[in-house]
């Protein structure tokens, strides 16, 4: 990838409305981001981030979807004018998905550039390759794994070579091993191109090494921090925490819980997983849900962790083994949750998708909130009194006539999050429930998993979230091995009160 001259990005006064919102999602933003810079943008949940990188990319809708004010321009022009300029990773990667090959999919971008057939697969291989995607040219882009889908989003990106990269959260539903990586092939390919680097990530330890400039976003509007990287978090990193930063260093208190011995109501008996039957991605998996308990999956990308949890839940059948209900959790309903029908399942387990639009039935937030009571047949005030908690317990309290597709990421997941909760299951199964968090909503979440814990209720939680792990997770059940390890734990950081 030859040298190539980074894009400039200014900000006058920019502000944007989403249609139907009352609150501009960015409002009065001033900012110059210089040719070839490498920033990594911060701010709280829903400060904006992910719409100024959509705005810098040009797929901001037009006066349907929103209102546009002040000045927005990449090199001096409107983003939408500048074909081929910018790249933009998602943080859905699964919306980014075009083609039904690995191969086709990465040279998609090139293809609409006019890039000559020989040198669009030449910058298909060397992309793959970079961003560690090992998979052949005309593997099933259907049969990859959240966080492969990730590097194939990335890969498209980095093979278009754009003067801008916009990445949102790149690394959030990686394995650890995957995130250095990831970052290590972002750090490289803008160091050969001379790309302006944005991007956007809680987690801000791991891109530090790579920038030379962070921007702290304001929830209500304009900038909250901006400069060289150990300047911004030395001198407000106490005021970025409390604002929602993940700040290296600041101690994130984490909630007390009780150590509740639950008997088991679900048990993993020699279970295989597998999206279809006769192909396993796991097998021989042993291990028991108890009541009061967290049981934690992890495991790297592709080891067939979110494919186990949706069998846990009842919505694919095992390839082998069984899963067997206790009769406090089936209550009649029968030993086998995956036969179990919809109305069954909602009181019994509820599952909270790695995606959260996903899981999105209705118009607005606080419909969205009421369907699994409604289903359930309460009582409207009932109804009413559990929709407002959740609101205001996960922050979602202004938005609750929102739109749920126009939600920030970090947004969607505490709603999916909570729509579940709303049905009071016996179990909840979570595919990377912390994803898209800051630090305070993460601390929020948390908490309410650990009260719904002391509730006698149980949790399933795939994640790479390993201060999750550190914090909430009684059992863990570790993939990708030749045989599950399941290791049974109370965490040190757990018994101390505080995550640093």
């Amino acid at each position: 990838m030859g040298a190539l001259r980074g894009a400039r990005i200014t900000a006058r006064g920019w502000s944007w409305r989403h249609a139907g919102r009352l609150r501009p999602a960015v409002s009065d933003l001033d900012l110059d981001i210089r040719p070839g810079e490498r920033v990594l943008l911060l701010g709280a949940s829903g400060a904006g981030k992910s719409t100024l990188l959509a705005g810098l990319a040009g797929v901001l809708g037009g006066d349907e979807e929103g209102d546009s004010t002040g000045e927005l321009l990449v090199d001096g022009v409107h983003p939408a004018d500048t074909r081929g300029r910018v790249g933009l990773v998602l943080q859905d990667p699964d919306s980014q998905v075009v083609l039904a090959r690995v191969g086709d999919d990465v040279a998609f971008g090139c293809e609409n550039l006019g890039v000559p057939r020989d040198e669009i697969w030449r910058r298909v291989s060397a992309a793959l390759e970079a961003t560690g995607l090992d998979l052949p040219l005309d593997h099933s882009t259907s049969e990859l794994s959240g966080g492969q889908k990730q590097r194939l989003a990335l890969a498209g990106a980095l093979a278009m070579q754009p003067g801008l990269l916009l990445l949102d959260e790149p690394t959030a539903n990686l394995d650890p091993a995957g995130v250095v990586e990831v970052r290590d092939a972002v750090a490289r390919v803008q160091a050969e191109t001379g790309a302006t680097l944005v991007v956007v990530e809680h987690r801000v330890g791991v891109w530090l090494p790579v920038v030379d400039r962070v921007i702290v976003l304001a929830a209500g509007g304009g900038v909250l921090a901006d400069g060289d990287p150990e300047t911004v978090l030395s001198a407000e990193g106490v005021r970025l925490s409390e604002a929602g930063v993940w700040v290296p260093g600041v101690g994130t208190p984490i909630p007390a819980r009780s150590v509740f011995a639950g008997p088991s109501i679900l048990a993993l008996e020699g279970v295989s997983v597998g999206r279809r039957r006769g192909s396993a991605v796991a097998s021989g998996i042993r291990a028991e849900v108890d009541a009061g308990r967290a049981l934690a999956i992890t495991g790297p990308n592709g080891a067939g962790k979110s494919t186990l949890a949706l069998t846990i839940a009842g919505l694919l059948p095992p390839v082998a083994g069984d899963i067997v209900a206790r009769e406090t959790l089936s209550a009649g309903a029968g030993v086998s949750p995956v036969k179990w029908r919809s109305r069954e399942l909602l009181t019994r387990i509820g599952t909270v998708f790695q995606e959260p639009e996903h899981q999105f039935l209705a118009a607005t937030v606080r419909a969205e909130l009421a369907v699994g009571p409604r289903a359930l047949k309460l009582p409207q005030a009932e109804i009413d009194q559990r929709v407002d908690e959740l609101l205001t317990r996960l922050r979602l309290d202004r938005l609750a006539g929102a739109n749920p597709f126009t939600l920030s990421g970090g947004e969607k997941r505490r709603l999916s999050v909570a729509t579940v909760l709303a049905t009071r299951p016996k179990i909840l199964v979570l595919d990377e429930p912390t994803f898209g968090q800051d630090a305070r909503t993460w601390r929020e979440l948390v908490a309410l998993l650990a009260e719904l814990l002391d509730t006698g209720s149980a949790v399933v939680a795939v994640t790479h979230d390993a201060e999750f792990v550190d914090v909430l997770a009684d059992d863990v059940l570790t993939l990708g091995g030749v045989t599950p390890r399941l290791d049974a734990r109370l965490s040190a950081s757990r018994a101390e009160g505080v995550l640093s």
